[in-house]
């Protein structure tokens, strides 16, 4: 497997692996500052491709902050092992994710944000929000990079294949069709639909977002708020 490192933003770099099995892409993003930030770490069993990403932007001992937006493999399978080669490393995530999931899982403390609360890691200035169960989980979050003005969105988004690093056209229409494809499968409820998730994406949409970080596929650059509220239409036609 080979990771493939842009930047999508300034000092914003996408690391994507293309897992054949799956037929995905894998995608972690280093904010690279004086307190490096990691979105995601991927899957454990490709922590070793990963590291070498991460190698060629950072030294992996500089790793400060390790973010995600749920717990599952793909999201943070690979905590501990980045922990173990980050001595300074500490886990970032809401008060459900500490108390429910890292406070057991994680070989070293979590640092606990509240909604809306904001990481800075030098230049950078990321604000934790709280989305429960969007994309899925009870624990769900995001993380927004006002400096930058980019969403790490998650499973948002979606697209399977092999996929540009980044794009300005369209990425709602790829996303619906997924999200149509999956309906006929065994994740067909992978998106839950609760009486919180329109008001989520509006939530998510007003913060005007002009990256859009995805954890599978291609991430966009454009009109992330119209690209959002597209997306939520598109939830609740196939899902409300």
């Amino acid at each position: 497997m080979e990771t493939v490192v842009t930047e999508i933003a300034a000092d914003v770099f996408r690391l994507s692996t293309l897992h054949p099995e799956y037929g995905i892409q894998f995608n972690q993003f280093l904010v690279r500052d004086e307190e490096p930030f990691l979105m995601h770490t991927g899957l454990r069993r490709m922590f070793s491709v990963t590291l070498e990403a991460l190698r060629s932007l950072i030294d992996p001992a500089r790793l400060r902050w390790i973010g995600y937006s749920h717990f599952e493999p793909d999201e943070c399978g690979a905590l501990n092992e980045f922990l173990a080669a980050a001595p300074r490393a500490q886990p970032v995530c809401g008060f459900v994710g500490a108390q429910v999931m890292l406070k057991d899982y994680a070989d070293r403390e979590p640092r606990v944000l509240q909604n809306g609360e904001i990481l800075v890691t030098g230049r950078h200035r990321l604000r934790f929000l709280a989305t429960p169960h969007l994309p899925h989980g009870w624990d769900a979050g995001l993380f927004f990079d006002e400096t930058q003005n980019t969403l790490f969105c998650s499973d948002l988004f979606f697209q399977p294949g092999a996929t540009p690093a980044l794009i300005e056209t369209d990425i709602v229409g790829p996303a619906r069709a997924a999200m149509r494809a999956s309906l006929a499968g065994p994740l067909a409820h992978d998106l839950p639909y609760t009486p919180y998730t329109e008001r989520t994406l509006e939530r998510l949409a007003a913060l005007k977002p002009a990256v859009l970080a995805t954890m599978h596929g291609a991430s966009y650059r454009g009109d992330g708020e119209r690209a959002i509220l597209e997306l939520a239409g598109t939830i609740r036609e196939l899902l409300g």
